[in-house]
């Protein structure tokens, strides 16, 4: 028998055959379940395009007879909506920006410095992950009014500026896995240890950082319960809290139009989501210092 002409044993060709397959329908599985979660999306980018006769149509009828683009202009102009947005977006960066910042400190005290107390502290702020926000509310509110901040952004803002028992905790598992001989040899050459946190830990989490930022600026964009609480003038609202005031504006709900003013709100987390997509997905994973 010459070289080369030996077939392939039989279970070999069966078990790439079935794990092709196997390939095959998880794909096929996972096609399905995005195509079910995108119908909702799907149907509002839709309903943003339609005459509002056409929204109550049994059988739904999926693409328009017509695209109404006016119901874009109509839905950014009959409000301010221009101001929600940017009073989104500043509350939003802020936050994002305040809560980096903090829990990165305090993540950094926890996993790489050593003092008295630390892990029974550590402890302590764990433990107010269980504390629901509603039982802080009255409290927080009462806070605010004394201090004259009602009515304004800084209830929303300032804090964002004391860090978040998640992200320290998810900050804190990250910073343990690079080594700590990179402290130490950064310690020999004379930095403090903010010189170290800034050099040396901060240029290695950056999948980390990017995961908290996508995280803590999406839950400020979409927040709707603390702006209502806190904003009570109409130039000061947000775009959550905007989009409530359509059904005042038509005397119910205006279907296009909240549509489209709906999607222009998910704009800018589409356009984060995607920029940031490879740091955040590396951050999802803890990996350690890249070779």
């Amino acid at each position: 028998m010459s070289r080369g002409s030996a077939l392939t044993p039989r279970w070999r060709v069966g078990y790439t055959v079935q794990k092709r397959l196997a390939r095959a329908l998880t794909h096929m599985a996972l096609l399905a379940m995005v195509a079910v979660l995108f119908v909702p999306a799907a149907w509002m980018i839709s309903t943003s395009l339609k005459a509002p006769q056409e929204v109550y149509l049994f059988p739904p009828k999926w693409v328009p007879s017509s695209l109404r683009w006016e119901n874009y202009y109509h839905a950014l102009t009959i409000q301010p909506f221009h101001i929600y947005l940017l009073n989104s977006f500043l509350i939003a960066a802020t936050g994002t920006l305040g809560r980096v910042l903090s829990s990165s400190l305090v993540a950094f005290s926890f996993a790489r410095l050593r003092w008295k107390g630390r892990d029974i502290l550590f402890l302590v702020m764990l433990s107010t992950l269980m504390l629901p926000s509603q039982v802080t509310l009255i409290p927080q509110f009462i806070l605010f009014k004394e201090l004259g901040w009602l009515n304004t952004f800084r209830p929303l803002i300032v804090p964002m500026f004391f860090g978040g028992p998640f992200f320290i905790f998810m900050l804190r598992q990250f910073y343990m896995t690079i080594p700590s001989e990179l402290d130490d040899a950064a310690r020999i050459d004379g930095c403090s240890s903010f010189e170290v946190y800034w050099r040396i830990i901060v240029p290695q989490s950056g999948p980390a950082l990017a995961t908290v930022a996508v995280l803590v600026f999406q839950g400020r964009w979409n927040d709707f319960f603390d702006p209502l609480i806190y904003l009570h003038e109409r130039m000061k609202l947000t775009a959550s809290v905007g989009l409530l005031y359509f059904r005042n504006e038509f005397g119910g709900a205006h279907w296009p139009q909240l549509m489209a003013a709906s999607f222009v709100c998910m704009v800018p987390l589409i356009v984060l989501f995607f920029s940031a997509q490879r740091y955040f997905l590396q951050g999802i994973v803890f990996t350690g210092v890249k070779g």
